[in-house]
């Protein structure tokens, strides 16, 4: 299955996810009607008001009207309803009992009865108890300089004396693994574990985000964590964590090749590190990997930038192309609920395939517009669109938002229909150049920028040709170009066409002259114009210049002041 055949909802309530499960956040709208009820619903549905503005205006609970329809929080495991009476006169335990069995994804709202009447129920967020979903593994005694089974994090987390501790994090990839350890440095700093900022000691806990896309990932990560693992083998006192994709593929395999490392979890736990970490200090080898709901973060997430952050809107895949091992290592698709995006941005703001998932079904070109008009944002961009769910509307979505960069990152992987197809891409050729007209008539100077794999399983030469004459079609402003390797859990790595090395190079090096061709002519249309840039950085090469990005998300340098300019347009 794949695409919109997947019930991410199922796989998330019917695992371990659901299982582990010991409460869930809601929040109501109380209506008198049916009819009243569904009007509300088609509102919500279109983004036409958010729930907690509703909720103020309409809803006829007026104990929770005042507060934007929370409920609160309700356990889950309540047979009798003795946990939850406190909540009976506000939301019945019928009407609690039918919007569990509904639903327990984050995002979704659903319509349920009541003896009060017709409750429009949104699900805010859930609790799991992540430590239960892990395998956990008492470790034997080892000679570390405390003496103690949990070694360096024994005693020290939530501990009124707390140890005075440093961390390292190391993040392979993409943009995903940025923010997911943002989200990561975030909980270590709840717990007081500090950045090590001295090069020449090393940290008290070692953590390293991994990334699966490309080959030999694996390889790297056992060579990074050599030294490290020695520190511990010598009698040091360290904390060895794996996250990211490789750990969710590796799972228990990674502690038998490296027995010294104390903690194995996949993409979904990374905002949930500081629990896991609980178990490490007891004594502990921790793996999670398991199917889980995503929560909300417990803890700010560490930006590392003023000006530029990323936040998420959707996790996991639900494409099965026959390359990519997306799916395998980061699930199943979960969106977050529009209202959680909206007030991160806003936080943001205030310091410096979405949707398909959901009940009702949400549009991503609403929370465009949604979050592009949140007052204060300057600038709006995202990534990535799949060429089969980029809808028309995204693109006028982009064009009448002020906010909304003009700058567009559509994976094209070949343009080649037949290499579509056995990549299981789900759109052909035809249908990325549409989108492309789209975007040239709506946004004529919009950048587009793709990512495209050479030597692909059964790519003949005129295959590549195809793929060389879309680029000259489009001429695209960057393009990530990659070689075809097999990835483990894929379908193609096991086909028998494989192309040869030396051939798959040779397209490389043929596509890579291509993409330099276009960049800069793309880039030589800017020439003598006159254009806004948001300063991010200083220069790192020349101090006395800053480094910013124009709209079309090209890179800036000029001279100025870092202290005075940043975060300025």
């Amino acid at each position: 299955m794949r695409g919109t055949e997947v019930d991410s909802r199922k796989i998330i309530a019917t695992g371990a996810g659901r299982l582990h499960l010991s409460a869930i956040r809601l929040s109501h709208i109380l209506f008198a009607s049916d009819d009243l009820a569904q009007e509300a619903l088609h509102e919500l549905r279109n983004a036409v008001v958010s729930f907690e503005d509703l909720a103020g205006q309409i809803s006829a609970c007026t104990e929770t009207r005042g507060k934007g329809g929370t409920i609160g929080w309700i356990e889950i495991n309540d047979e009798d309803g003795a946990k939850n009476e406190h909540l009976d006169m506000i939301f019945p335990r019928e009407a609690r009992e039918q919007a569990v069995q509904i639903t327990t994804k984050p995002g979704d709202i659903v319509l349920v009865q009541s003896s009060r009447g017709f409750h429009l129920v949104q699900v805010v967020d859930v609790m799991a108890d992540v430590r239960k979903m892990a395998y956990v593994k008492q470790r034997r005694r080892t000679k570390v300089n405390s003496k103690t089974q949990g070694g360096i994090l024994a005693g020290a987390l939530g501990s009124a004396k707390h140890k005075d501790l440093t961390y390292k994090l190391e993040t392979m990839g993409c943009q995903m693994n940025l923010a997911d350890s943002e989200r990561i440095e975030g909980q270590l700093q709840s717990l007081g574990i500090r950045p090590l900022d001295d090069s020449s000691k090393d940290p008290d806990v070692v953590v390293l985000n991994t990334c699966s896309i490309r080959e030999h990932a694996e390889s790297k990560v056992y060579s990074y964590l050599g030294p490290h693992a020695k520190r511990k083998r010598d009698g040091e006192d360290v904390a060895i964590v794996v996250a990211g994709c490789v750990a969710q593929q590796e799972g228990e395999a990674l502690l038998r090749r490296v027995p010294e490392v104390d903690l194995v979890m996949g993409p979904q736990y990374a905002n949930r590190i500081a629990d896991l970490l609980e178990d490490v200090a007891n004594g502990n080898q921790v793996v999670a990997t398991e199917a889980s709901h995503i929560m909300e973060d417990s803890s700010k997430p560490r930006r590392q930038s003023t000006v530029a952050a990323w936040v998420n809107v959707i996790y996991g895949c639900n494409e099965r192309c026959a390359f990519c091992i997306v799916p395998t290592t980061r699930g199943v698709e979960q969106s977050r609920p529009l209202e959680s995006i909206v007030e991160e941005v806003e936080d943001l703001i205030g310091q410096g395939a979405y949707g398909r998932d959901m009940i009702p079904k949400r549009k991503f070109s609403d929370l465009l517009r949604t979050v592009g008009n949140i007052l204060g944002l300057r600038r709006l961009r995202f990534v990535t669109s799949h060429p089969r769910y980029m809808s028309l509307g995204v693109v006028d979505a982009v064009a009448e938002t002020p906010a909304a960069c003009e700058s567009f990152h559509i994976p094209f992987q070949s343009g080649s229909n037949d290499i579509l197809a056995s990549m299981g891409r789900g759109h052909t050729r035809e249908k990325y150049l549409h989108i492309v007209d789209r975007i040239r008539t709506r946004l004529p100077d919009a950048s587009i920028s793709a990512d495209v794999i050479v030597g692909f399983p059964g790519e003949t030469e005129q295959d590549f040709q195809d793929t060389l004459s879309l680029m000259e079609e489009v001429k695209f402003d960057t393009v990530n170009t990659a070689a075809y390797s097999p990835r483990p859990n894929t379908p193609a790595a096991t086909w028998e066409n494989q192309i040869d090395e030396k051939v798959k190079q040779v397209r490389l090096q043929r596509i890579n002259v291509l993409v330099k061709e276009h960049a800069q002519e793309r880039r030589a249309r800017m020439l003598g114009r006159t254009v806004e840039v948001l300063v991010e950085e200083r220069n790192v090469r020349l101090p006395t210049q800053v480094m910013g990005r124009t709209t079309h998300g090209y890179i800036v340098y000029c001279e100025g002041d870092i202290d005075e300019l940043r975060g300025e347009i």
